[in-house]
Parts: structure tokens; C-alpha cells; sequence
């Protein structure tokens, strides 16, 4: 019977060869698979920060979809308005949905329970509204990024001499790659911030928000900054993803079913309040994607008839599931005492 540290090598030996298998896809795959992967990656991207915000801080938000389109929307002004590189666009994007974090947090967080999520939903509409006025950007009916922008974008030339591909293939390698690259550092960074003693604090306060302020725990503060490191992320997510899609409109752009409740679903189906959760969410929902995707309403159907049968008899979701069965854990969050070493003082009489 193996023990959980060499599981946990063996299943760490596997992901090392799984994450450098993803490196080598655009290199070894089609770019049918490229594109493919690219939105798998980036749902998870979402996912893992929703996760951080719901499954760890306890602020259930229906409105992140504010972020991807405020992080689309301010990639495209750089690009559109300020003539920059899409790529330096990303990280105006992440960093303009962390702005608007504020303001929204300091409205949402005056409420609690469903009525944070509800407020978070109506600012993110409140916002789209507001983005669908600016002419500047196409109004209602949106805009294109100019032609030739990502196929010159920095990067882009070199992959595709290195490559041999087509300028079009070798945007989308880079965009794909970006894209692997964000999702492994918002997973680990995840990691290590969670098994810091500001992670601890914010499970705690997920747990009881009083008992967490009794050990010296400021609750607002803790929040508010997940809420904005959280809006960080799924801004440049937001802006990597138009960048692909190369066209913007404001309900694309702000729309709840793409942006938060299919994230929503994926993380609830892999296992809300872990880390491999939204892994294994992400895989499931693509596999149901695929499979059910030429059904029209009946898609939508099963998602939601899955997500209720999930909620009401797995309600760890299917990692929770699979490590209650087996008692493998992955990226485990628990915390031990240090071991005491004995005192050789003791042994003297």
C-alpha cells in the first residue's frame, strides 16, 4: 500500500509530463487543438479565481463578468486609441479591473449573503451599460481590433520563423502559451498564498467572520484585497481572451452565462474551496461541452440538471468525491503541527 507522499510524487511526476506536454502542443497539435485548449485554459483561468473568491473568502460574486469586459474593453482603447502593443494592453486591462474593484467593493461589501451576490451582478450591468455608451469603442455594436494587429504583435514574428507556421497560427501559439503561463501561476501563487498566514485568515474568516476578527483578523481588509487581486486576474484574463477573438461588443464582453455562470458551474462541479477543483471542473464541463454542444437547450439542460445532482449529493464536488473514496490529496491546504524533538534533559534522572 503506497503512502500519500509517494502518491503525491507520482501524481506530481504526472503533472510535470501533463504541463510540458500542454508546452509542446502548439508545436506538436493542430491549431484546431490550440484553440481548443486556449478556452479550456482560460475558463480555468476564471475558475480559479472565482474559486479563491467564493470557495475561500466566502463572497459569492455573480458579476465577475464586470472584470473580463472592463479588462477586454481597456486592452482595445490601448490598442485601438493609444496605439500600443495588445500585449501591454493585458496588463492595462488587469490592472483597470483592479481599479474598479474598489468602487465596487465598497458598495458590494455593505451587503452580505445573496444580496452581495445580486449587488455584484447589477454593478457588472451597471458597467456594460456604461461601456456600451462609448462611441469611441463602437458604442452598442462594438469593434474590431485593426487588421494585422495580433499577427504583428511582440513575439509573433519569431514564433512563426521558429515554428514555420502561418502569422495567424503563430498568434495564437503565443496567446496560447500566455494563457498556459497565467493559469499555472494563478494556481500556485493560489497555493502559497493560501498556506500563508494571510490564507489562513481568509479560511477563517470564510468559517466565522467573528471568531476570525477575535484572533486579530481584519475581515474588510482581507476581502477587499482578494477582491481586487481576484478582479486583477480575471482582467488580463479578459483581455487575453479578445485578444484572441479579435472583436469586442459589450454583451459579449459583459455576458454572465460565458464569463460567471458557466465558471460558477465549473467550479462547483470539480470542488469549490479546493485547488484541483476547478481542474477537474474544467475537463468534465469541456467533455460535456463537446459532447453535447449540437443539442441546442438540452446542453444547457444537463449542465443544470448535472450541477443540482452534484450540489445535492456531492456537495465537495467531483475532487471532493474522488478524495473522500480514495484519500488522495492534491495540493493539500491542511496544516500540521511541527514535530517536537525530544529533550535529552528528559532522559536524565
Amino acid at each position: 500500500m503506497l503512502d500519500q507522499k509517494t502518491i503525491n510524487r507520482i501524481l506530481m511526476a504526472f503533472g510535470i509530463v501533463g504541463v510540458a506536454l500542454l508546452f509542446a502542443v502548439p508545436i506538436i497539435g493542430s491549431r484546431a487543438m490550440v484553440q481548443d485548449l486556449f478556452g479550456v485554459l482560460t475558463l480555468l483561468i476564471l475558475a480559479q479565481n472565482w474559486n479563491l473568491l467564493a470557495g475561500f473568502a466566502g463572497l459569492v460574486s455573480v458579476g465577475q463578468q464586470a472584470f473580463v469586459g472592463v479588462g477586454a474593453y481597456a486592452m482595445f482603447a490601448c490598442v485601438i486609441l493609444l496605439g500600443l502593443d495588445p500585449l501591454v494592453g493585458i496588463l492595462v486591462g488587469g490592472f483597470v479591473a483592479m481599479a474598479l474593484a474598489v468602487p465596487m467593493a465598497f458598495f458590494a461589501f455593505r451587503l452580505a449573503g445573496a444580496y452581495f451576490a445580486i449587488g455584484t451582478w447589477v454593478v457588472a450591468e451597471i458597467v456594460r451599460l456604461c461601456f456600451a455608451q462609448w462611441k469611441a469603442l463602437g458604442g452598442g455594436t462594438g469593434t474590431s481590433l485593426p487588421k494585422g494587429t495580433t499577427k504583428n504583435m511582440f513575439g509573433v514574428p519569431e514564433i512563426k520563423e521558429l515554428l514555420g507556421v502561418s502569422s495567424s497560427a503563430a498568434s495564437d501559439a503565443l496567446t496560447y502559451w500566455l494563457a498556459l503561463v497565467l493559469a499555472l501561476a494563478t494556481l500556485g501563487a493560489g497555493y502559497f498564498f493560501l498556506r500563508s498566514r494571510m490564507g489562513l485568515g481568509l479560511q477563517a474568516i470564510r468559517d466565522n467572520d467573528e471568531a476570525a476578527r477575535s484572533v486579530g483578523v481584519n475581515p474588510t481588509r482581507l476581502k477587499a484585497w482578494v477582491f481586487m487581486l481576484t478582479a486583477f486576474g480575471t482582467g488580463i484574463c479578459g483581455a487575453l481572451l479578445f485578444i484572441q477573438i479579435t472583436r469586442v461588443t459589450p454583451e459579449a464582453a459583459f455576458s454572465v452565462l460565458d464569463w460567471t455562470a458557466f465558471v460558477i458551474f465549473i467550479t462547483v462541479i470539480g470542488g469549490i474551496g479546493t485547488l484541483p477543483g476547478p481542474i477537474v471542473g474544467v475537463v468534465f464541463f469541456y467533455i460535456l461541452q463537446r459532447a453535447l454542444s449540437d443539442y441546442g437547450t438540452v446542453y444547457l439542460i444537463v449542465l443544470g440538471s448535472i450541477g443540482i445532482i452534484v450540489m445535492l449529493f456531492a456537495r465537495r464536488g467531483l475532487w471532493g468525491l474522488f478524495s473522500d473514496k480514495t484519500g488522495i490529496e492534491l495540493l493539500s491546504l491542511r496544516q500540521y503541527a511541527p514535530e517536537t524533538k525530544p529533550n535529552p534533559l528528559a532522559q536524565i534522572k
